[in-house]
């Protein structure tokens, strides 16, 4: 009965985000429907055999090992570098060291596969099985099954000379892939969090965000097709580019090693600035909710209870006190259960769906490696629903990042980059939640 429930409310979820996704459209009147029905199905199809095919599930488990033992080969070069201070029983897991370096090497693997072309067959194998659902052209397919390994401005590397002559439908769809999906080298970092020292558990949600990877590329292409259907005619040649990192191996590991190095220092940046700005909201909102007392020559003229008690006791210690993280429970809870997520666990959640949208994702995997760790949230079928929900680089930062990246190897696409970015955003995140709402009605 309970899993009759759990599947009628994903069903009723993933229905109500299609329609949200309609509300957005620029033009309902050329939705192709037949391409909407094959996205989905092969999100169930996808998801299905990885959950319940034994065969499925030990290849993407083996693939989930693969990533669990490159953090052990970083851990190699960190000790060399680092001596001692990599030692986690001595100084426990310290961010810069334990965290940082599996981003660096693992950019740096990604660059020596894309070399030698390992990278552009499996991808082309993966966008010629999606091709045969979906009446896409073959640049946007290869861009959405490349964003499975690669990040949102790599991706479109593949098929650059496509860039300049594409339609915005097509240029729509290569955001929305790049936002629906995060890079291999960040996806070490999460398997990271949420498993921590436990290898068994670093599988298991390392499988699962390979998996949400594969389901969020159909859900992508779907989804964006949705909001800016297709009207030009489309070529659907599925021709990998050609072009190489790098003018020999030695010099795509070294490219992909300085790539890997900017990407850990700007997450490293970035998580010090958001986590003091939070800081820095926190205290603000923490005041506002604290009793004061105004005291005048002595004599107490008002007082003010506050209501952080209040909150406290409504939410059973789950929030101390007035928080961003409070305000951010309250608006994305809604978002929370129409994914599938039980009562009981609304407002942390929404705190971290909320968290991932305002700040980033990054921002939210941490936040919730943390909250499993400390005990604070212990339901794992929560925790795997909102593995899925936040396994996306939609965030209104990503908007510049695109431009960035795919604006200058397209400056003419610029333009239709800036004035799609909004959307783009709600399409990447919409695609992560359908492939919540699926992994809530299958778990």
């Amino acid at each position: 009965m309970e899993q009759l429930t759990h599947i009628l409310r994903g069903l009723f979820g993933y229905g109500a985000l299609v329609g949200i996704a309609v509300l957005l459209s620029y033009n309902r009147k050329a939705i192709n429907w037949r391409l909407v029905a094959a996205g989905a199905l092969l999100q169930m199809v996808f998801a299905a055999a990885v959950l319940f095919v034994g065969p499925v599930r030990d290849g993407v488990e083996w693939v989930g090992g693969i990533f669990v033992a490159l953090m052990g080969f970083t851990g190699e070069g960190v000790r060399f570098v680092f001596g001692s201070l990599a030692d986690q029983d001595k100084h426990g897991v310290v961010f810069a060291i334990g965290i940082l370096p599996s981003i660096i090497f693992f950019s740096a693997f990604t660059s020596m596969l894309y070399y030698l072309g390992v990278l552009q067959k499996i991808v082309y194998a993966y966008a010629w099985v999606i091709s045969k659902f979906m009446p896409l052209s073959g640049a946007e397919t290869l861009s959405a099954s490349a964003n499975i390994f690669l990040g949102q401005t790599e991706a479109p590397f593949l098929i650059k000379p496509y860039l300049p002559q594409m339609t915005r439908s097509e240029i729509f769809t290569i955001m929305v892939g790049g936002m629906a999906t995060i890079a291999g080298a960040v996806m070490i970092a999460y398997i990271s969090f949420l498993g921590g020292s436990s290898v068994e558990q670093q599988v298991l949600f390392a499988t699962h965000l390979i998996t949400a990877s594969v389901i969020n590329a159909p859900a992508g292409l779907m989804v964006s097709k949705i909001i800016l259907p297709q009207t030009e005619p489309i070529s659907k040649d599925l021709a990998v580019s050609k072009e190489k990192i790098g003018s020999n191996l030695v010099d795509a590991v070294c490219l992909g090693t300085t790539d890997g190095l900017k990407l850990a220092a700007n997450v490293g940046a970035m998580l010090i600035a958001f986590t003091a700005l939070v800081a820095l909201f926190n205290a603000v909102f923490g005041w506002v909710g604290a009793p004061h007392t105004l005291t005048i020559a002595g004599n107490e003229i008002f007082t003010y209870p506050g209501f952080n008690g209040w909150i406290d006791q409504v939410t059973g210690g789950a929030f101390k006190s007035f928080s961003l993280e409070f305000i951010l429970g309250i608006i994305y809870a809604p978002v929370a259960w129409l994914i599938g997520i039980d009562s009981g666990y609304l407002m942390q959640s929404g705190q971290l769906l909320g968290t991932r949208t305002v700040l980033n994702e990054f921002v939210s995997f941490l936040q919730l490696g943390q909250m499993k760790a400390n005990g604070t949230l212990t339901d794992q079928r929560t925790i795997i629903i909102l593995t899925y929900a936040m396994c996306g680089f939609a965030n209104i930062v990503s908007i510049g990042i695109q431009i960035g990246g795919i604006g200058t190897l397209a400056p003419n696409q610029r333009e239709n980059l800036a004035a799609l970015g909004v959307k783009a955003v709600f399409g990447g995140t919409i695609a992560c939640y359908l492939s919540a709402c699926v992994a809530g009605m299958m778990i």
